[in-house]
């Protein structure tokens, strides 16, 4: 009797020192975002340098379009944003009516020539100068035409904005890439350099997870593993009729190893969910002892 109450108190104190109940939830593996790749402008699409399951860095070309004409617009301005004509010709016109003017100035001091020549002379220098801040002007112009048109020859070209994976191609070369058209983009990106894993948990488990904790995450077969998230939303709004509420996690995906769109367990230590996990030997320990059997009365005499 005293070595049952003894191993019963060993039991019931390996229960009280037992660490937390680490519960499982259903989750799924989703990427971080996903972007549909168009193109700024209507044109041809020229090449497209990529398909389906190729894996992407973020800058790197996905799709030309045919530029034939833009670039052609793009060195016109650069040239006439370098042009120096003008400037020259005017700097010399300023240069001349300035001398011509301070001739006349001394002429007309000594009584020379009348005040009237004079102020012609310096109407002169004055147009001269006006027609050199014009073609300054002209080039400046110049020059900002050039951006604008770079920037648009740019936008012909079409780069990734993250790191991730092709998820599909809707055109090809040689069809037309209308800007006008949302319901058909070029591309389609999944960003999986970040992942986002989307819990579902009860009610009960509310109140019990803190913004920032880490949770491990179990992806399914056959990619398995275990792998290190942290909270990053919490639902405030529940769902009623299902008893349940939302809990997105962050998980880093270096080297894009990770596939996305697997379902997977959240497993949350301190929490205990429907398929908690009990600690090994723990439910050896908690089994009631089987009842002795009783025994059977003699049978009585006929």
């Amino acid at each position: 009797m005293k070595r049952g109450l003894q191993a019963g108190g060993s039991v019931l104190l390996a229960v009280l020192t037992a660490p937390a109940l680490a519960g499982e939830f259903d989750c799924i593996i989703e990427p971080s975002r996903t972007v549909e790749v168009r193109a700024a402008s209507e044109g041809l699409i020229e090449k497209i340098w990529v398909d389906r399951g190729d894996m992407v860095k973020a800058g790197q070309v996905l799709v030309t379009l045919d530029s034939g004409v833009e670039r052609a617009a793009t060195e016109a301005a650069r040239y006439r944003s370098t042009m120096q004509g003008r400037i020259r010709t005017g700097e010399s016109r300023v240069e001349f009516a300035t001398a011509k003017y301070n001739r006349r100035e001394k002429l007309a001091g000594q009584s020379f020539i009348s005040l009237h020549d004079r102020d012609e002379a310096l109407t002169e220098k004055r147009l001269a100068e006006s027609e050199l801040v014009e073609a300054r002007d002209d080039r400046r112009l110049a020059e900002i035409e050039h951006r604008r048109l770079s920037e648009q020859l740019r936008l012909r070209t079409i780069k990734s904005p993250v790191d991730g994976v092709v998820v599909d191609r809707l055109l090809s070369a040689g069809e037309l890439a209308d800007n006008r058209d949302l319901r058909k983009p070029i591309l389609r990106l999944a960003d999986i350099g970040t992942l986002f894993v989307e819990v579902l948990m009860p009610i009960e488990g509310f109140g019990k997870l803190a913004l920032g904790q880490t949770v491990e995450v179990l992806p399914e077969a056959p990619v398995g593993g275990r792998h290190a998230a942290k909270v990053t939303v919490i639902d405030r709004v529940h769902d009623a009729a299902s008893g349940t509420f939302g809990v997105r996690l962050e998980m880093a995906n270096p080297g894009l190893k990770l596939p996305a769109g697997i379902k997977c367990k959240a497993s949350i230590a301190g929490v205990s969910g429907r398929s908690a996990v009990a600690p090994v030997g723990a439910g050896a320990a908690r089994q009631p002892a089987s009842p002795p059997a009783r025994a059977t009365p003699p049978a009585k005499p006929l």
